[in-house]
């Protein structure tokens, strides 16, 4: 009975750890659930936004790219260097799951300091950038985990499991955790910094208003390129690992 006490005990402090929020955030109802509309919001804005500068891209090609053209062009390959350099000769089919996970991120890390999300006035919270929002991180590294798991799976069947009893039986346990403190890792590591970082230029923004915030301002475009950076070669490392088999 002890036992059972105590494990709801720790439930329940999961449960209210869980309904911690980082200030105010404005719901929408959708059937049965309750999700954060603000993040909805933004995340629709990044979406435009890199789907209105694809097609940009693609709309007149040229055989020699000028311009847009040689933009986006020079943005695919340095995606193609990341792939290739942490996946390996296959890396051609994950190409467009590291550039979306890389364009996604560095235009809402981008967003949230360079778009004047706080003018836009909600009936309650406010809008930041949709990396701002810990749910945000989370269904990316989530989808990262999906990704890996999927490819080690196609590319050596129920033989992949094999590798939690590698190099030897007694790190199944250690193992294990590993595949859940990644997206964890991946998660918090994004969110964090970029929760910071707007915290930081709102603080300074309201205490100097004028010259101080602007160099904070320019750190924390090149802080959230370097975030997605981040995230998008870990993530491309993650698959080369499962379809490699070494770590």
């Amino acid at each position: 009975m002890n036992l059972l006490s105590g494990s709801t005990s720790i439930l329940k402090g999961f449960y209210e750890i869980s309904g911690v929020e980082v200030g105010q955030h404005f719901y929408w109802k959708i059937g049965g659930f309750q999700v954060h509309g603000q993040v909805l919001i933004t995340s629709w804005v990044v979406i435009a936004i890199l789907l209105g500068s694809a097609a940009l891209a693609v709309r007149k090609p040229q055989t020699i790219p000028t311009g847009v053209q040689n933009f986006f062009e020079y943005v695919l390959e340095f995606i193609r260097d990341v792939s290739q350099t942490q996946i390996g000769e296959e890396y051609g089919p994950w190409v467009p799951f590291i550039g979306t996970m890389f364009l996604f991120i560095f235009v809402s890390n981008w967003s949230g300091a360079l778009l004047p999300w706080k003018i836009i006035q909600l009936p309650q919270g406010e809008l930041a950038a949709p990396t701002n929002d810990i749910n945000t991180t989370v269904a990316l590294a989530l989808l990262t985990s999906v990704a890996y798991f999927y490819a080690g799976l196609t590319k050596k069947g129920f033989a992949y499991f094999g590798k939690y009893i590698q190099p030897t039986p007694i790190l199944l346990p250690i193992n294990i955790l590993e595949d859940f403190t990644k997206p964890l890792s991946l998660s918090f590591r994004l969110f964090g910094n970029i929760l910071a970082d707007e915290l930081v230029v709102v603080v300074l923004v309201s205490l100097v208003p004028l010259v101080v915030p602007i160099p904070v301002m320019f750190l924390g475009l090149f802080t959230s390129g370097i975030q997605a950076l981040i995230f998008a070669t870990l993530a491309a490392a993650y698959i080369g690992e499962s379809i490699e088999g070494h770590h």
